[in-house]
């Protein structure tokens, strides 16, 4: 497996009518429709009966990354209106600590209407628990795709995350053409959301309630969590011609020792089936971590997987993902730590192989994305299928669309 050098994102197009793309999601989280692709044989149900689809055993990951209110609007004393989207903490500030801070806090933003936001220091009143509160907003940095904008707020005993909650609106995707409501607070977050730290929702977790996670129990199917935190950039299209031109956006990640053991018992005995795209890059990148702990022999070798580093370490050695996942828990016990932070640029492609995922819950992804490309790596050509039969079916796309469980 070397970098693909002839996949050309043309090929990944498909004709999505405006009228498929859901704009809301349904009254009940588990009445989605669920179409299941099984080694190329397609059925379709509705989700609340997944449990029925999965074999007995599974062990399914999950992505808990929480979504957080990034978006705030500011008027200006002119009148202009400033739109504010906190991506990540500057200066690679832990997420949990940014939000912990008080005083003030600076963020990575994009801003709506940057053209008519000049040096002057944008203001915004906002209560908390019956007081009043004064938010400010500094760009003290302007770069081609982002700005650095500090802010702070008086009185100053709340955190940036009480602030976030008072202030900011939920991030929609934008392909759904409305304005955040009150009740996107709580459908555009899955039931065991728990990190904050994205601005973008696992869309695959959307659909499962305590009443499917019961019924998976029963079926002594297991549940096992990681933490992807989602960036804007997982809406960014792919522009050039050939996918090799394309540079993917960095994520950050969280795994915990006990996900990596029950990952290490499930092989070979059970189906690895991962929650959504998030889930799927998480544990492939946690895969070449190990390869790269093995081939590199560096004992303090960061988790930071790029965009091509499958592609290259595949050349080097054909690693088992039980030697993997070994070679990681062993760097653990000799870091002397529970829980393994870092970051992910894997770019998957139709050229990939799998290591570590047998299944795949996932909702229907936009044309020429590298979301698709993720697909149609585990689908092969019969992606088209899938998506012709969804599109004939009258099936939802997009966030709050419908779902999908790919096995072999």
């Amino acid at each position: 497996m070397s970098i693909p050098q002839n996949i050309l994102i043309k090929d990944y197009n498909y004709l999505l009518p405006k009228n498929k793309i859901a704009e809301y999601p349904l009254k009940e989280r588990d009445q989605s429709k669920l179409l299941i692709c099984r080694n190329g044989n397609i059925s379709e149900d509705i989700f609340k009966n997944i449990h029925q689809h999965i074999p007995a055993g599974s062990l399914m990951i999950f992505n808990e990354t929480k979504v957080i209110p990034a978006r705030m609007i500011f008027q200006k004393k002119t009148g202009g209106r400033i739109e504010i989207f906190c991506l990540e903490p500057a200066n690679s500030i832990d997420f949990q600590l940014s939000f912990a801070q008080k005083k003030k806090s600076t963020w990575e933003c994009m801003v709506g209407n940057s053209s008519k936001w000049k040096n002057e220091i944008l203001e915004q009143k906002f209560n908390f628990k019956g007081n009043q509160y004064l938010l400010f907003a500094e760009r003290i940095q302007k770069n081609e795709t982002h700005s650095i904008i500090r802010f702070s707020w008086l009185p100053d005993d709340l955190t940036f995350a009480e602030v976030l909650e008072c202030i900011g609106n939920i991030p929609l995707p934008p392909y759904i053409e409305r304005a955040a409501e009150a009740s996107d607070k709580e459908r555009y977050q899955t039931v065991f959301a728990l990190e904050e730290g994205s601005v973008a929702a696992p869309t695959a977790g959307l659909h499962f309630s305590k009443e499917v996670f019961e019924k998976l129990k029963k079926n002594n199917i297991k549940s096992q969590y990681v933490v992807l935190h989602i960036g804007a950039g997982t809406f960014k299209p792919v522009k050039e011609e050939n996918i090799v031109q394309h540079k993917m956006h960095t994520e950050h990640l969280i795994i915990q020792k006990e996900t990596i053991l029950q990952l290490l018992n499930a092989f070979q005995k059970e189906k690895i089936i991962a929650v959504g795209t998030t889930a799927t890059r998480t544990l492939e990148s946690l895969f070449w971590f190990g390869v790269k702990l093995i081939t590199e022999k560096n004992a303090d070798c960061e988790f930071n997987i790029e965009q091509w580093d499958p592609y290259k370490h595949a050349e080097k050695l054909d690693v088992s993902a039980k030697d993997s996942l070994q070679a990681v828990l062993e760097y653990m016990k000799k870091k002397n730590i529970d829980s393994l932070n870092g970051s992910t640029q894997l770019m998957i492609t139709p050229e990939y192989q799998y290591r570590i995922i047998d299944g795949l819950v996932t909702n229907f992804h936009q044309p020429q994305s590298t979301l698709l490309l993720l697909i149609a790596a585990f689908l092969g050509n019969s992606w088209k299928q899938v998506y012709d039969y969804a599109l004939e079916n009258n099936f939802r796309f997009l966030s709050y669309g419908d779902c999908c469980l790919f096995l072999k």
